[in-house]
């Protein structure tokens, strides 16, 4: 049985994030693949701590971070398993902070400095390819985050571990709603009957799309 790792790297547990990592964990599940799902911000650690442990000669770690801490455990489940997929919003152009630290210490204990000197670039630490998907929900227009580079910001995080796992895509939801009730808040720059509109009229669309995602993974994983 094929065991997908899904990661919600958002603060909400049952928003615009989650709920596409819902969609993703059914399609996953119609393949019969066994899921484990975590939020991020259940647990307490940090970023990459450049110790360096992990591109020590002689290195034991087996690209696990050396650091221990709540991630330790979830970060060698990712590398035993057939496939992984993430989920963020985007704050101020960037993924959150902990959805980061998450990447930096599963991607640099599998990073080397090491030439290819077959194929070119760096060599792969990893001796297999685990399939990995992120998906950015952002209340941002698509148009608007094209014209200020969100597609080259994020894209730079899937490229990274499409080096690192072997196979990364993204899935990119825009122009989310990130509130129920508008009237609750200050907040006069969004159209609550448009948001509503993106809300029924696109955001199922996403949903198909991250069901087909964790379908697509976990088939090849």
């Amino acid at each position: 049985m094929k065991k997908i790792i899904i990661i919600n790297g958002s603060p909400r547990k049952n928003f615009n994030t989650a709920q596409l990592l819902k969609e993703a964990q059914r399609g996953a599940e119609s393949t019969g693949a066994e899921i484990e799902y975590f939020n991020l911000y259940d647990y307490n650690f940090k970023g990459c701590m450049s110790c360096f442990a992990c591109q020590r000669k002689g290195s034991t770690t087996e690209g696990v971070c050396a650091i221990r801490d709540d991630l330790k455990p979830i970060l060698e489940k990712c590398l035993n398993s057939d496939a992984i997929i993430i989920g963020t919003p985007v704050y101020f152009s960037y993924p959150t902070g902990l959805f980061r630290s998450f990447i930096e210490r599963l991607m640099f204990a599998n990073h080397t400095y090491m030439v290819d000197k077959v194929n070119g670039g760096l060599q792969r630490r990893l001796n297999k390819i685990i399939p990995t998907g992120v998906i950015f929900t952002m209340n941002c227009p698509k148009d608007l985050a094209n014209n200020i580079n969100y597609d080259v910001i994020l894209n730079e995080n899937v490229q990274s571990l499409n080096h690192i796992m072997g196979y990364a895509e993204g899935l990119y939801s825009y122009d989310t709603t990130q509130f129920t009730d508008f009237s609750k808040y200050n907040c006069d720059l969004f159209d609550p009957v448009h948001k509503k509109h993106v809300k029924e009229t696109q955001f199922p669309k996403d949903k198909e799309n991250a069901f087909d995602l964790g379908k697509r993974l976990a088939e090849m994983g």
